[in-house]
């Protein structure tokens, strides 16, 4: 049995249409499914702002975020039982002047925001946050006690 090799391109379907066989349904479907490689158009927002690090030792989570050009005033981290929740704003405005008139003027406002889970809750009395360099560094201590118990069913 010989198989034979086909072309094919990005408008191979739309080149293919026979003007009599066309279904609409199909093709919207096809065209839609297309669009949904696009990760803003499927629901998917992409790779999130605030890159982490997250390392698990016996006695705590060693969280490492990098907040690159952030004022430490500006974020805030909330704890949760076990969900971790790490957000900033940030503003900024730019004026340039030639001969004391204003050639442009920009602003800027931003906001970043992470949430997630941890396996186990967290004790947010011991907990402590770090900022230096554009890296927020959180020691998320494990809460004890806080272990789940596994019921036996009679």
């Amino acid at each position: 049995m010989s198989r034979q090799i086909m072309r094919s391109g990005p408008f191979s379907d739309v080149t293919s249409l026979d003007p009599f066989r066309f279904d609409p349904f199909r093709n919207v479907e096809q065209v839609m499914r297309d669009f949904s490689l696009i990760p803003a158009l499927r629901g998917n927002d992409g790779e999130p702002t605030i890159r982490m690090d997250v390392e698990e030792t016996d006695k705590a989570y060693l969280v490492k975020a990098d907040m690159p050009g952030m004022k430490k005033e500006d974020i805030q981290v909330a704890i949760e039982g076990n969900q971790i929740t790490i957000q900033s704003e940030s503003a900024a405005e730019k004026e340039e002047k030639r001969e004391g008139k204003v050639v442009r003027r920009e602003r800027y406002w931003g906001h970043q925001y992470r949430c997630f889970s941890l396996p186990q809750e967290v004790n947010d009395q011991t907990a402590h946050a770090q900022y230096e360099n554009g890296v927020l560094m959180l020691n998320l201590p494990k809460k004890t006690g806080g272990v789940s118990k596994t019921l036996a069913i009679k």
